[in-house]
């Protein structure tokens, strides 16, 4: 044990400290990123159309990530027999964008900003969100970098194209995602019972490279069968609505739609995407943790994100 510095320094135990992603080291100056992946809170909710307070989730999921601040030696998994997220693995976590209240654009703006300073430093962007307008300007920051292929993890189809003039709500991020020359299509996994999208928006959706899957529909296909239609060799974005999840594990989130996804399905669609593709970049979305007050949606959104980073740089490290 003593190798790993539980013997002098500090214990440093979750409740400790600044609550930084995972306790990872805080970098204010955004144009000195040296990581492999890089945090950037986008505590946004402007794009709600129900209930608001994704605004917080960035603060609670960092938080909850201090659960898994393990710190000394990695996270060691006895049923893939691997060492994730050891100290060559370096995570940085940028603090939060800017937001202006009222302001979608400005606020946007601001998000991307700290995206292209991530890509910039060829580190890999890890938003946390905020509602899920946010993946508008983590698409946009994505503009001259080359193909990229989305994949979502949601109950809800978000591919409105413009309601009474609204075209970057939280409704709208993969119809604007869509429109992108770069991006060359999606995966839709989750979409489920009634939804915020209009027939023609599926339409839309199928016509413009999307393929939709309900919970249900993943579950019959099994999670190899799913993955295999996820074109080969398409570098992948990952999208992660907490809503996604069935709300009697992720209940604090403003739009919670029942029949959703459990854990290790999420997990393992993850695991395998992260095993046959280049992970480019990733946000988590609607986390609004007042709506549950045991935290657990906190906690699964922070252990998500962690397990997903483990994979991630697990893959790359046995590809190169």
């Amino acid at each position: 044990m003593s190798g790993h510095g539980y013997d002098s320094g500090r214990l440093n135990l979750p409740f400790v400290g600044i609550s930084t992603f995972g306790k990872r080291p805080y970098v204010e100056d955004w144009s000195r990123i040296e990581a492999d992946a890089a945090i950037l809170g986008a505590p946004f909710d402007f794009g709600t159309q129900f209930r608001p307070g994704a605004r917080f989730g960035p603060r609670a999921v960092r938080e909850a990530s201090t659960l898994f601040s393990f710190g000394h030696a990695g996270a060691y998994d006895h049923e893939d027999d691997r060492t994730y997220l050891g100290p060559e693995t370096r995570i940085v976590d940028l603090g939060d964008a800017d937001i202006v209240h009222t302001d979608t654009e400005t606020s946007h703006a601001n998000i991307e900003t700290g995206v292209r300073a991530i890509l910039d430093a060829r580190a890999l962007p890890v938003v946390i969100g905020g509602d899920h307008s946010v993946n508008i300007p983590c698409i946009r920051a994505f503009e001259g970098r080359g193909d990229i292929h989305i994949l979502q993890i949601d109950a809800h189809l978000d591919f409105v194209d413009t309601r009474h003039g609204v075209r970057h709500g939280h409704g709208n991020p993969m119809r604007r995602a869509a429109e992108q020359p770069y991006v060359t299509g999606l995966s839709q996994l989750g979409i489920r019972n009634v939804s915020s999208t209009a027939r023609e928006g599926y339409d839309a959706a199928r016509a413009m490279g999307s393929d939709i899957l309900s919970v249900r529909q993943v579950r019959k296909l099994g999670t190899e069968a799913v993955l295999a239609r996820i074109p080969k060799g398409a570098r992948l974005y990952l999208t992660i609505d907490i809503d996604g999840f069935c709300p009697s594990i992720a209940p604090g989130t403003g739009t919670p739609s029942h029949g959703g996804f459990l854990y290790y399905e999420v997990l393992e669609l993850l695991q395998g995407a992260a095993r046959a593709h280049e992970i480019v970049g990733l946000d988590l979305v609607e986390v609004a943790p007042d709506y549950d007050p045991s935290g657990s949606t906190a906690i699964l959104a922070a252990q998500l994100l962690l397990n997903t980073l483990g994979f991630i740089f697990d893959a790359r490290k046995a590809g190169g």
